[in-house]
């Protein structure tokens, strides 16, 4: 902690407290306050970084121990901008002892520094433009989700608590909650989710290391009814050894590179398999429709991609 306890004595501790709780309980101290005009991505302001703002305010402790084990003191230090949803240290408490012990422990520090990118957004957000959109990326690659419940704002299941915390390089807003980012691959998250043909012919295709892997994909996830609407032994013969190009070829049509979320697709129209043809992607009756199939649920996250479901196996050509 010699780093963060050289920031304390760096920074006006009594000053950058008064900065605190100026924020808490002046105009937009909390999201539920009148939206006031969007901060322009990059306008920052303050005289200390995120770090030595929530060190000095003296109720992010573990949040401040958090990112020093997680090594990501110098990022959140840097030029930026970010905007930070910043746990208390009444939020980390809520989580049994045993799993913040763990997460601090050496071996854990990539599990950890996910968890806390999830709470990091790129640029620089005020109260109102964070509620403007009701999703947003973050540093993890997964997107938090921005809803309103009795007047107050949330960020998945935690409640903002106080916004517009401003500092030389982004914005702090306070959560109650430590929220938390899916912590399964794609094929972890299926397997999990009882998708249970689709696992098996990835398995049998040999893409499980691939879809478990670094890259990121967008797959659109047949469920088991949807392929027990193939006769029985188009199954049977996909399983075969002699068969195993074609199963590639067609569970390769249902994943696209990158996270694309529901809302890009239907944006999109159309897009390139990992196959190597292009799925159209067309909005019917209210219905969201990838080829033929129906997407039944959406944006499934995972820590390397997302699932959209489908209820029909698409087939290329």
């Amino acid at each position: 902690m010699t780093l963060l306890r050289n920031s304390l004595v760096a920074v006006g501790t009594s000053a950058l407290v008064a900065t605190i709780a100026h924020a808490q309980c002046s105009g937009g101290s909390t999201m539920a306050s009148a939206p006031k005009a969007p901060v322009a991505m990059g306008a920052v302001g303050g005289s200390s970084d995120i770090v030595d703002t929530a060190v000095a305010a003296g109720n992010f402790k573990t949040l401040a121990a958090a990112l020093e084990a997680a090594e990501l003191i110098d990022t959140l230090k840097g030029a930026g901008p970010f905007t930070v949803f910043a746990p208390t240290d009444d939020a980390f408490a809520k989580l049994p002892k045993e799993t913040l012990e763990s997460l601090l422990k050496p071996e854990n520090k990539a599990k950890l520094a996910a968890i806390l990118t999830y709470h990091v957004v790129p640029g620089n957000a005020d109260a109102s433009t964070v509620l403007s959109r009701p999703a947003w990326a973050t540093v993890n690659g997964q997107r938090i989700n921005i809803t309103q419940k009795d007047g107050t704002a949330m960020v998945n299941g935690a409640k903002i608590t106080a916004t517009d915390i401003r500092t030389s390089n982004g914005t702090i807003h306070v959560i109650d909650t430590v929220i938390l980012p899916s912590q399964s691959n794609l094929v972890q998250t299926a397997v999990d989710a009882k998708f249970n043909t689709l696992a098996q012919l990835v398995t049998a295709a040999g893409l499980v290391d691939t879809l478990s892997g670094k890259d990121s994909f967008t797959v659109f996830a047949p469920t088991d009814e949807a392929f027990a609407k193939l006769p029985p032994e188009t199954i049977a013969s996909l399983l075969r050894p002699e068969n195993k190009a074609e199963l590639v070829k067609i569970l390769t049509f249902h994943v696209v590179p990158g996270r694309v979320y529901s809302n890009e697709a239907i944006a999109a129209r159309n897009a390139p398999t990992v196959q190597g043809e292009r799925i159209s992607i067309t909005q019917r009756d209210g219905k969201v429709m990838i080829n033929n199939a129906t997407v039944t649920k959406a944006d499934i996250e995972a820590t390397n991609g997302v699932i959209h479901v489908i209820d029909t196996v698409i087939l290329p050509k």
